[in-house]
């Protein structure tokens, strides 16, 4: 009997019948990569094994998650806490922006606990060697193992049996069960699905790292991110020095922490006070430089929102904006043209974010106006002035939450006068509050 075939998507794991240019779930071109279907032994679900009954949820007893701390605490943070007794959690991020070494670093932090087991499908020993000795990690329970093939990891585990494991990285990864090449669409799912049940049965904590795409999503089939528990993308630029761990799934603790990390000479540093660093070379005197603050969780953070106006060349203005969302930049100009009587239709706007850090927080509205505001009139903003708020269609000024956290933060680094919604300045304590209603009331005030 002839072996049958199917095409599989490797964006999205979408199969089709024959081949296509496109895939027809995605619509991503050339994508479509010809399996064949061998069938496998039926294996267990992850969770249970077959055997499960029902009961009220009443009767289930409920306890908290017992947590592992991983030594490193800005990753503690974003992972709620320390990472959960077999939580599997998947870690992407851009070539080269330092997934291995953070890796590395925590288990050397959590080989004080026992042995940590870190697979390494990119490297050899040696290479893991040179880059533990700059990392200063040097624990002998961090046991190294260069394996690809699944089952040779799982046959080390039961050896070694380590209190933590790393894949490094899913995609090199593959099983003899399957024919298709590491890296395919049913190779990342079949290897994962494995992982993850030897992860649940023994109370594993597994990083599992994973490649992506030039969009920035994580590569393979996207249920690979459902099946995990937790999914890190660790973002920066790596012409920047500063990294942000951000979650943007985790079912065992919030989404909105981020952590903040350096890299040096010695590997990965978390910072602590992220609000300093950003601003500690902000220029003085400088027209356009505004400081807002928005929240990541329960920690405020001060940023500084730049901006540069400049006649458009041949009258086809430009709106560049890094570090914010460009529609909201497009919104904001728009109000401040109707609302403020600000012509900037045939001017060149830039936007951005110092520091290489990503906001979607509305909050600091405000302060990208403000700062578009300043270097259009070549006017400085005093410099110990915080600007905050979400700005409405109609130019009002609308408060935003936990405002008094983020004036503690503010007050904290030496600033002593904050422009905030009007109505939000009611609840606030202190001097130097001063409240606006719109955004004409809020640049009269900070240029007058």
């Amino acid at each position: 009997m002839a072996a049958k075939t199917r095409f599989v998507c490797q964006s999205c794991g979408g199969v089709a019948i024959k081949w296509a240019g496109r895939c027809p779930a995605c619509g991503e071109w050339h994508t479509l990569v010809e399996e064949l279907v061998t069938p496998g032994p039926h294996r267990a679900a992850l969770v249970g094994g077959g055997g499960a009954r029902p009961e009220p949820v009443t009767r289930i007893s409920a306890h908290p998650e017992p947590r592992v701390p991983t030594g490193i605490g800005e990753l503690d943070r974003v992972l709620g806490g320390g990472v959960v007794a077999g939580a599997v959690v998947l870690v992407g991020g851009d070539p080269g922006i330092g997934k291995s070494t953070l890796m590395l670093q925590a288990c050397n932090q959590l080989a004080a606990r026992g042995p940590v087991l870190y697979v390494s499908g990119e490297e050899a020993p040696h290479q893991v060697r040179m880059r533990a000795e700059r990392l200063h990690a040097g624990s002998d329970n961090l046991l190294v193992l260069a394996e690809t093939q699944l089952e040779a990891i799982l046959a080390r585990l039961d050896e070694t049996r380590p209190v933590a494991l790393v894949v490094d990285s899913i995609q090199t990864t593959h099983t003899a069960e399957l024919p298709s090449a590491p890296g395919s669409v049913a190779q990342v799912r079949e290897v994962a699905a494995r992982l993850i049940a030897v992860a649940k049965t023994r109370g594993l904590p597994t990083f599992l790292v994973g490649h992506v795409t030039k969009e920035g999503a994580i590569a393979g089939p996207r249920v690979l991110e459902h099946m995990v528990d937790t999914v890190l993308y660790f973002e920066g630029d790596r012409g920047h020095a500063y990294r942000v761990l951000r979650a943007v799934k985790n079912r065992f603790g919030t989404t909105n922490e981020i952590g903040v990390f350096e890299m040096k000479a010695a590997g990965l540093c978390g910072v602590g006070n992220p609000s300093a660093l950003f601003l500690a070379e902000r220029p003085t005197g400088a027209s356009g430089s505004v400081v807002t603050a928005t929240i990541t969780g329960t920690r405020p953070i001060l940023v500084e929102l730049q901006a540069l106006v400049s006649p458009a060349a041949f009258g086809n203005a430009r709106r560049t904006a890094l570090g914010v969302d460009g529609n909201r930049l497009g919104l904001l100009l728009a109000v401040m043209e109707k609302r403020a009587g600000r012509a900037l239709a045939t001017e060149d706007v830039y936007v951005n974010v110092v520091g290489g850090i990503r906001i979607d927080d509305p909050a600091v509205d405000l302060g990208l106006v403000v700062a578009v505001a300043s270097s259009h009139r070549e006017a400085p903003v005093d410099p110990e002035t915080l600007v905050l708020g979400e700005v409405g269609l109609a130019g009002e000024v609308r408060t935003v939450q936990q405002m008094e956290a983020r004036i503690k933060e503010a007050r904290s680094l030496g600033f002593s006068r904050f422009v905030v919604p009007a109505r939000g300045a009611a609840k606030l304590h202190g001097k130097g509050i001063v409240g606006v209603e719109t955004i004409s009331a809020a640049l009269a005030e900070v240029f007058r």
